[in-house]
């Protein structure tokens, strides 16, 4: 990546987000911090100029279709150009198996997969025209089927997460979905897109009870959203490497 690319995080006002933007913009990105609440996300910003970064606060809604095309616009009308998308926003909706509603659902679909879809669909001429475009979804590694099916582990033994879990089940689908259909095409070839997970780490999503710090866990992001052109796409990552899902 060159000191004039440009990234995009959402939900990058607190947390791994904003962690992910302090990595990225210390590799020299000029980064786009994304968030719902424009006066929280000028406050996290400005923690980051202070820093040195540079770093733009913008309002950014991923549930909502003119909030994501008003800002895609803004960013072809400054840059013309995409180079980097994080989609980081994300929500946890923790309820018992037995009392999951679709109400819930519908509310951690709309911001965890169909943000996602959203996203991706607004930016995506913003990041045909990148030379070195690069596209990561965070996910979770409650995600894999085959962890989940393990009473062994964590993953097979908690009933809380339903929405959650198969909500980011759905986003390394996308992932796979997106990297097929841009390996088919000549002209979107050169995206590569790839799903993280960062593992168990504190922030506010979990009431900070993870075990890992942001900076631990916005290791793996940054390490996909700076890939050489000869890196993989379409995989599911972690600190390890490949998960199993």
């Amino acid at each position: 990546m060159t000191e004039k690319s440009i990234a995009l995080v959402t939900g990058a006002n607190k947390g791994l987000g904003n962690e992910v933007a302090r990595q990225l913009g210390r590799r020299g990105l000029h980064i786009y911090l994304g968030s719902r609440d424009l006066a929280r996300g000028e406050k996290a910003a400005s923690e980051l100029v202070a820093e040195g970064l540079n770093v733009v606060p913008v309002q950014l809604d991923v549930t909502i279709d003119e909030s994501v095309a008003a800002l895609a616009k803004e960013l072809d009308r400054r840059h013309g150009q995409l180079d980097v998308l994080v989609n980081n926003a994300g929500i946890l909706v923790s309820r018992p198996a037995f009392e999951i509603t679709s109400a819930d659902m519908r509310e951690t679909y709309d911001t965890n997969v169909f943000g996602v879809v959203r996203m991706i669909h607004a930016m995506l001429p913003l990041l045909q025209r990148s030379k070195h475009p690069r596209i990561v979804n965070i996910a979770s590694t409650t995600a894999s089927l085959r962890l989940a099916n393990d009473a062994t582990t964590l993953f097979g033994q908690t009933d809380t997460i339903v929405a959650y879990a198969s909500s980011k089940t759905a986003v390394v689908m996308l992932t796979v979905q997106y990297a097929n259909a841009f390996h088919r095409s000549a002209a979107h070839a050169h995206i590569k897109i790839n799903t993280a997970t960062p593992g168990y780490v504190a922030t506010d999503l979990n009431n900070h009870t993870g075990n890992r710090t942001v900076e631990e866990g916005a290791e793996i992001v940054v390490e996909l959203a700076t890939l050489p052109d000869d890196g993989p796409s379409g995989g599911f990552f972690n600190d390890a490497g490949v998960v199993p899902w």
